[in-house]
């Protein structure tokens, strides 16, 4: 079933989950050991995040370098099927613009039709440490916007060459991400919305948040979008900040602010214990709030670890 069908047909706030793919050398098992927990809730769907490869240098003698391209986690799409074979839940493949060509988009989104994965949320992707800002792979694309509409185009039958006449049509839901305070690179936030409007144009049809900590700005990131003439479901994503490391690694690397009481509260913690005593008390007070002004859905990044999620979900649902 499509993300958008379950957002028309919900008589309630719905509940998805997003998890990782395991590091290399692990199995399959530890991607069920961190659902497993949660699967008393009835998520609606669960999302399964892509990691480009990492490229590495090694030194070879003479001044010369060698170019390593690292893989180090499996196959989002092999996840996928497996988790809805085995949970009988609709599954959330994210795609991504970086090292992807056209032609390897077009291949994996033939796969996930093939398997019966009708759903694809579509980003553009980080730039890999190795470069200084996001460069696209030859003949791939830039920005969601394109690999959006390329999807759209699979949708109605539009195939990258002319003689796949008979090929029939694909029938993607696709979902896009948005970012209360503004993705990194944006200029301001108004111009980040004026981005996202071409993303919703080109055919996303439903958006899911980046983490945020404060439900106010979320409130008036919709209000402006809904000004703006985007009128497509906005669901809101959490996470539940757990250790010492999140007070400083979180804000920094996501490019978000924590509102100044949950901040006091923080900055009196000493132990991971304490961060994550403090951080699921304020994910529950976010989504009950958020749930209370009738949130179409409550989206929580996992990063594999469900206790803290678990707890939340259990005193909001």
């Amino acid at each position: 079933m499509k993300v958008i069908d379950h957002l028309r047909t919900a008589e309630r706030t719905l509940l998805s989950f997003e998890i990782l793919p395991p590091l290399k050398g692990n199995d399959i098992r530890s991607i069920y050991a961190g659902i497993d927990p949660l699967m008393e809730f009835k998520p609606s769907y669960i999302n399964v995040t892509y990691h480009r490869e990492e490229v590495i240098y090694k030194e070879r003698g003479h001044g010369l370098l060698q170019k390593i391209r690292l893989r180090k986690r499996p196959g989002t799409v092999g996840i996928c099927a497996m988790i809805k074979a085995k949970y009988n839940v609709d599954t959330v493949p994210h795609l991504i613009c970086g090292g992807f060509s056209k032609e390897d988009t077009e291949d994996a989104l033939i796969e996930l039709n093939f398997l019966g994965i009708d759903n694809v949320l579509a980003l553009r992707g980080d730039a890999i440490k190795s470069e200084p800002h996001f460069i696209p792979e030859r003949d791939g694309h830039a920005h969601a916007e394109d690999l959006i509409q390329q999807i759209a185009g699979l949708n109605k039958g539009k195939y990258l060459h002319d003689e796949e006449q008979e090929a029939a049509p694909t029938d993607l839901c696709i979902g896009a991400a948005c970012y209360p305070e503004k993705h990194p690179e944006a200029l301001n936030l108004g111009t980040d919305i004026a981005y996202l409007k071409r993303k919703v144009d080109a055919g996303a049809q439903y958006l899911v948040t980046q983490m945020f900590f404060d439900n106010q700005r979320f409130f008036a990131f919709v209000d402006r979008c809904r000004a703006e003439g985007i009128t497509v479901p906005i669901i809101p994503g959490l996470k539940p900040l757990t250790t010492l490391k999140h007070i400083a690694f979180i804000p920094k690397t996501f490019h978000i602010d924590l509102p100044d009481e949950f901040a006091r509260e923080l900055v009196k913690c000493r132990t991971d214990a304490d961060v994550k005593a403090v951080g699921i008390a304020w994910s529950v007070q976010q989504a009950r709030e958020l749930r209370a002004r009738n949130a179409p859905g409550l989206h929580f990044y996992t990063m594999g670890r469900s206790e803290a999620v678990r707890s939340i979900v259990s005193q909001v649902f």
